[in-house]
C-alpha cells in the first residue's frame, strides 16, 4: 500500500514539474533555441545550430506531453519509457555541465527559475529518485479511458501547445519572464563589463582572443585575414551581466544618456545585422524620420562589428544612429531581430517583434504624455 501511494505521488509530481518545465520553455522557443546552439557550440557539432528552433519547440512539445501523460494518468507503459530516456540523457547532460561549466546557464526553467548547473544536476538526481519507481511499476497503473481516447487527448495537448509555442516564436512569448519585461527597470553595469572577442585566422586557423577594443579592428589588412568567432562578457560584479552596456564606434560607454533619457527613448534591437529581417528595417524607417522630426531619439543597437555595421547602412538606407551592446544582453532585451522597444527614465514601456512593428501614431497616443 505504501508504495502504492508512492507511486501516484512520484507521477503526479513528475507530472507537474514536466509540466511548468516545458511550459516557461516553450513559451520562449527562440530563449530555448539559443540556449541549444551554446550546447551545439560546446560540443563542436556547428552542422546542428540552424536545427536549434525546431528541435526547441519539439523537445519542449515532448516534455509538456510527458508531464500531462504523467499528470492525468494517460498511456503511462509508453511515457515512463520516454520519460526514463530524457531524464538519464539530462543527468548525464547537467553532470557534464556542473564538473566543466561548458554552458553557464543550462535554462532547465527557460527565464522563469534560474539555477546553477550544480543546482540542475542536483535537482535531476533527486527527480530520478520519482523517476525509478515510475518507470519500474509503469504496468501497474490503469487506464481510465480506451487507447484511442488517450491518443487523441495527447494529440490534442501537442497540437495545442506547439501551436502556442510557434506563436511566441512569430511575435514575443505570451508570457515574459525575462528581465526585459514591459514595466521593468533598465539597469546599467556599475562597474564596466570586459568583453573579449575571439578571431580566427583564415589560412592557419589560429585563434586569439582579445580585450575589446584593443584589437586591430581598423586594420583592413588584417581584418581579410581573420574572421570574428565569438565574444564573452567578464562581469566584474557578479549579477550584473545582463545589465545593459550601450558602446559608440570608438568604445566609449554612453549607456546612461540612453537608459537615463527623460523622454521617449526608442531602441531597435538587431542582435546580429547578417540574420536581421531586412524587410522589417524598410518598414521601420517612417516610424523613424517621424520620431527624429519630433526631437525623440530612435537608435539601433547591435553585436555586429564596425564594418558591418558599414556595409548594412550603405545596403539598406538606415539612417538612424548605430551603436554596440553584448549579443547575449540584446536577445534578452527582445526575442525577435529586428525587435522594437521604447523606455522613459530607463522603465520599459513597451516593445514589439519585427511581425508587430506598430504606427508610429498609435504609439505616440499611448506614450506621448508620462
Amino acid at each position: 500500500m505504501t508504495m502504492k501511494i508512492f507511486r501516484i505521488v512520484s507521477r503526479i509530481l513528475l507530472g507537474i514539474v514536466f509540466i511548468v518545465s516545458g511550459f516557461v520553455k516553450g513559451i520562449d522557443p527562440l530563449g530555448t533555441g539559443y540556449r541549444l546552439e551554446d550546447y551545439f557550440q560546446a560540443f563542436g557539432i556547428l552542422w546542428a545550430v540552424p536545427f536549434a528552433l525546431y528541435l526547441s519547440i519539439f523537445l519542449c512539445t515532448l516534455e509538456f506531453i510527458i508531464g500531462i501523460s504523467l499528470l492525468f494518468n494517460i498511456w503511462i507503459k509508453r511515457s515512463a519509457w520516454a520519460l526514463l530516456c530524457m531524464m538519464i540523457f539530462f543527468t548525464c547532460l547537467t553532470f557534464i555541465d556542473a564538473a566543466y561549466n561548458l554552458v553557464p546557464d543550462c535554462g532547465c526553467f527557460g527565464d522563469a527559475i534560474k539555477l546553477t548547473n550544480l543546482e540542475t544536476f542536483l535537482k535531476n538526481v533527486v527527480l530520478m529518485i520519482f523517476v525509478l519507481p515510475v518507470f519500474a511499476e509503469r504496468k501497474k497503473f490503469k487506464d481510465w479511458a480506451p487507447v484511442w481516447a488517450q491518443k487523441i487527448f495527447l494529440l490534442i495537448f501537442s497540437l495545442s501547445f506547439m501551436g502556442v509555442s510557434i506563436y511566441s516564436y512569430r511575435h514575443l512569448p505570451v508570457i515574459d519572464f525575462m528581465g526585459w519585461k514591459v514595466g521593468s527597470k533598465v539597469n546599467i553595469p556599475a562597474v564596466p563589463l570586459k568583453f573579449y572577442v575571439t578571431y580566427k585566422n583564415k589560412v592557419t586557423g589560429e585563434e586569439k582572443e582579445y580585450l575589446t577594443p584593443d584589437y586591430p579592428w581598423n586594420d583592413s589588412v588584417w581584418m581579410s585575414q581573420w574572421a570574428f568567432k565569438s565574444q564573452r562578457a567578464v562581469d566584474p560584479v557578479k549579477g550584473q551581466a545582463m545589465a545593459l552596456r550601450v558602446e559608440d564606434e570608438h568604445g566609449a560607454d554612453i549607456s546612461s544618456s540612453i537608459v537615463d533619457n527623460p523622454d521617449l527613448q526608442f531602441i531597435l534591437v538587431a542582435y546580429d545585422l547578417g540574420k536581421t529581417d531586412t524587410v522589417a528595417f524598410n518598414r521601420i524607417l517612417p516610424f523613424y524620420k517621424k520620431a527624429m522630426n519630433e526631437g525623440y531619439s530612435f537608435i539601433c543597437l547591435t553585436s555586429s562589428l564596425q564594418g558591418d555595421i558599414k556595409k548594412f547602412r550603405m545596403d539598406n538606407g538606415a539612417a538612424f544612429s548605430f551603436y554596440n551592446a553584448d549579443d547575449v544582453v540584446l536577445k534578452t532585451m527582445v526575442r525577435s531581430n529586428p525587435g522594437l522597444i521604447v523606455i522613459r527614465n530607463g522603465i520599459v514601456l513597451a516593445k514589439w517583434p519585427f511581425r508587430n512593428f506598430p504606427s508610429y501614431e498609435i504609439v505616440m497616443e499611448k506614450f506621448r504624455n508620462p
